[in-house]
């Protein structure tokens, strides 16, 4: 586990899957209501959770579990970071009553597209409380002019 400090993990999952020099894949594996550790994405990623679970996501400055994150088998989300940024750190809670896992794929080979960060682009097979854009399977966006939140 990478730590930028004493509580911060710049892995943004349990287990390294696969690495060369151009992706990570993590997995993050959660057992009945266990949550993750705090973690910090450094780089553009997709998440994609290949069976259905309920989560619930809680930053760094917030008091509470407030972000909610329901899955659907084969949900998938990009999130594009920005150049020389890092997500705000947050943590995921497991809320099914049997483990779940989802996997992490990071873009590590080369610079962002876009300086700051952009809302997540979903496939739809799932709701998710912050906001994001659903997209088709034939849509493409060009990252380097879309507008942040």
């Amino acid at each position: 586990m990478s730590i930028t400090d004493d509580t911060m993990s710049t892995d943004p999952g349990d287990e390294l899957v696969f690495a060369n020099d151009r992706v990570r894949v993590w997995a993050m594996n959660l057992g009945p209501g266990e949550a993750i550790f705090f973690h910090a994405h450094q780089h553009d990623h997709l998440i994609l959770w290949p069976q259905a679970g309920r989560a619930r996501a809680h930053d760094i400055d917030e008091e509470d579990w407030v972000h909610v994150q329901e899955a659907q088998k084969n949900f998938a989300f990009f999130k594009t970071v920005g150049r020389g940024n890092a997500l705000k750190p947050h943590r995921l809670l497991n809320l099914e009553d049997h483990p779940v896992t989802h996997y992490i794929i990071e873009l590590i080979s080369e610079e962002s597209p876009s300086d700051v960060e952009l809302p997540a682009e979903s496939n739809g097979r799932g709701e998710m409380s912050r906001p994001h854009v659903v997209l088709e399977p034939n849509e493409q966006v060009d990252h380097r002019h879309r507008p942040a939140l």
